[in-house]
């Protein structure tokens, strides 16, 4: 009766140790080779160039697609549902994000920032307030083309909008746009050319009067694409966008195409941006450790920015600032 009554124990044991050893016999390198990614859905929508989750509700997420409009999940991804249509009136949709103070608050940017060959436009911005049961179409409407909407963490109505353009031809609707009445007026803060769009910005994280942004040239024509001029590269604030300084301590001469460019959550003096460049010995991975002073080249595979039109995002690891996706 004993020896029946141990061996339960005996075999949870045995289980455990084998998981143990297994566990200590594999590095993290290794058991990351052994994960497999499987298709999360939806099967309409085309191609996604943004996403974004929810801090509090690990399994909501927000998709935009360059002509199917928002969708969203609260399962991971199990299933999908459409929340912009008969709303937004654009299928094409360049950026989504959710307030970090107020997780109800959604901001759509229309027009995907990441042109091919066939592209629609968009007609500006949207906000909702209960999580994108319902939409308000809240201006920029010749925007043409958003490539961020970023959030003040703290403050829901503070919003910072990169405006690439119209994708066709020239405009002045370009650049870095802020709201603080969460976006019943906006003011364009930074413009260059009615050839060179803003593709970016961020935030500081530690410091929300700080700012990053990128600027692109690009322009798709029938028989063409024009990609990249000497106006465009990286630009600081450092008073909520008041003045602008575009930076070049180590970053490439030149003309420059896409960039996108990213902070470290839990260290801001540590900067990345993925450039697009005239030389092909200059294109790749940039890293700043001191703030934006100086940057060094820290990674050159192609494999990183083919395609870089629809590809070359960045996002930080929010707890290792060694780990960059």
């Amino acid at each position: 009766m004993k020896i029946k009554l141990l061996v339960p124990y005996l075999i949870c044991f045995l289980i455990f140790s084998s998981v143990k050893l297994q566990a200590q016999s594999f590095s993290p390198e290794e058991l990351y080779q052994s994960l497999e990614w499987q298709f999360a859905g939806p099967y309409r929508g085309g191609r996604s160039t943004t996403v974004t989750g929810v801090s509090s509700r690990p399994y909501t997420f927000f998709m935009g697609t360059t002509g199917g409009g928002v969708w969203k999940t609260t399962d991971a991804g199990n299933t999908w549902k459409n929340i912009s249509d008969g709303q937004i009136t654009v299928g094409s949709i360049g950026a989504v994000a959710v307030a970090q103070s107020d997780e109800n608050v959604v901001y759509v940017g229309t027009g995907s920032a990441d042109p091919r060959g066939n592209i629609s436009t968009g007609n500006g911005m949207y906000k909702s307030v209960d999580s994108g049961e319902t939409w308000e179409h809240i201006g920029l409407p010749h925007a043409g083309l958003i490539g961020k909407v970023t959030i003040h963490p703290k403050n829901a109505d503070i919003v910072y909008v990169a405006a690439l353009g119209n994708i066709f031809g020239h405009n002045k609707e370009r650049g870095v746009y802020k709201t603080i009445d969460g976006g019943k007026t906006w003011n364009k803060i930074f413009y260059i050319s009615e050839k060179t769009g803003a593709r970016d910005v961020e935030i500081n994280p530690d410091n929300t009067q700080e700012l990053l942004a990128s600027f692109w040239t690009v322009q798709r024509k029938p028989w063409t694409l024009v990609d990249g001029s000497d106006e465009g590269g990286v630009f600081m604030s450092k008073d909520g966008g008041e003045n602008w300084k575009k930076l070049s301590e180590g970053l490439p001469k030149g003309l420059m195409g896409k960039i996108e460019v990213e902070y470290s959550p839990i260290n801001s003096r540590r900067i990345w941006a993925m450039i697009q460049a005239e030389k092909e010995d200059e294109g790749g991975l940039y890293r700043s450790d001191d703030g934006g002073k100086t940057w060094n080249r820290i990674n050159r595979d192609h494999k990183l920015r083919q395609r870089g039109w629809y590809y070359s995002h960045i996002t930080a690891d929010p707890k290792n600032e060694n780990i960059i996706y």
